[in-house]
């Protein structure tokens, strides 16, 4: 009778239900993997199209590693965010360069090697290196805080890019895709510019002095952190000493700007306090650090001075407005020349520190 072929039949329908489902399911994967590969959206596969990639990804450590790479650029900018406002086109006239801002948001001094070795590698004949050196770079002690909350993907700063293959197969990349495939047809706006400058902070027509008054007020003197024992000159600055080796890797006739950023006055220390103190000493170090380097200079904009003592020029304690950024920008090229400032102080030029 039939009742033995129709008591089969159900079992090989859901078969067939599953392999379909199954199938259709890994050709959307698979589709899906090629799109995000096709798409490249960081520009960090070693075979990928040629084609007008912008930065798409707001955690600049996913962003900018493609840019250290790219021969467009032969100079740039490193830091945290007190140097991310530092434009590109104010500094590229008066150094005949081409600079990158490679600045990240929080960036610890681990990140900012990273990135420096990247675009170190991709430029054995860089014209100018600058780095905003700030409390990161002057903790004391045996360590350093490594990396932040923000995801820092290290297969990307490495010299094997083909394991970006492996990288591109989750749900963010997918994402970004999508953006980066937005930015190429003109769909939507890129998160920021081609040399990785973008303004970061509100637009200055909506500044508020009250506003920023009240962010000032609520500021504390900002203290390097770790272990002090013994007379300034015995303690270790970890950062600095991953510093020197970066420096001493640079080209010898690549100019190398490291800067203290301008923080607001309401974050410096009582002279004499330990805040000073370990400040102090740290300038102390950068100076050296610059005088033992082909062509380098110390310049020290973390100290009273017409752009800090002055809080409409900020819309918080670290965080300076576009024309101070723009100030900031002529200054630097002022003191590579050995010009001297009311807004800063030559380190490198002081031998009494």
């Amino acid at each position: 009778m039939s009742s033995s072929i129709s008591s089969s039949d159900p079992p090989d329908r859901w078969r067939r239900f599953f392999r379909r489902a199954a199938g259709t399911a890994a050709i959307v994967v698979c589709a899906l993997y090629a799109f995000v590969v096709l798409v490249d959206p960081w520009g960090s596969l070693p075979l990928t199209l040629p084609l007008d990639r912008t930065p798409v990804t707001s955690n600049q450590r996913f962003s900018y590693p493609v840019l250290a790479r790219s021969p467009l650029f032969d100079s740039a900018i490193f830091g945290t965010s007190t140097s991310r406002l530092l434009r590109p086109a104010d500094l590229n006239p008066a150094f005949g360069a081409r600079f990158a801002n490679l600045a990240m948001n929080d960036a610890t001094p681990y990140e900012m090697s990273s990135l420096l070795r990247v675009f170190n590698r991709a430029h054995p004949a860089a014209k100018v290196v600058m780095l905003g050196v700030d409390s990161p770079w002057c903790v004391t002690g045996n360590s350093f805080q490594k990396l932040t909350p923000r995801p820092f993907p290290e297969w990307m700063y490495g010299t094997n890019r083909w394991r970006g293959y492996a990288e591109m197969f989750n749900l963010f990349a997918v994402q970004e895709a999508g953006k980066a495939f937005g930015v190429l047809t003109g769909l939507k706006k890129p998160d920021m510019g081609r040399d990785g400058y973008t303004s970061f902070v509100p637009p200055d027509s909506t500044y508020d002095p009250a506003r920023a008054a009240m962010h000032l007020r609520e500021a504390a003197p900002r203290v390097p952190g770790g272990e002090r024992a013994g007379a300034p000159g015995g303690w270790r600055f970890p950062a600095l000493d991953l510093l020197r080796e970066d420096l001493a890797a640079l080209p010898a006739g690549s100019h190398k700007v490291l800067f203290f950023t301008p923080y607001n006055h309401r974050l410096f220390s009582v002279p004499g306090s330990d805040g000073a103190l370990v400040w102090d000493e740290c300038k102390r170090r950068v100076a050296a650090l610059a005088r033992a380097t082909p062509n380098a200079t110390a310049v020290d904009f973390m100290l009273p001075s017409p752009i800090t003592e002055v809080d409409d020029n900020y819309w918080d304690p670290l965080h300076y407005r576009v024309g101070v950024a723009d100030r900031l920008a002529h200054d630097l090229i002022a003191a590579d020349r050995g010009d001297t400032s009311p807004d800063y102080r030559l380190l490198s030029d002081d031998r009494g520190l």
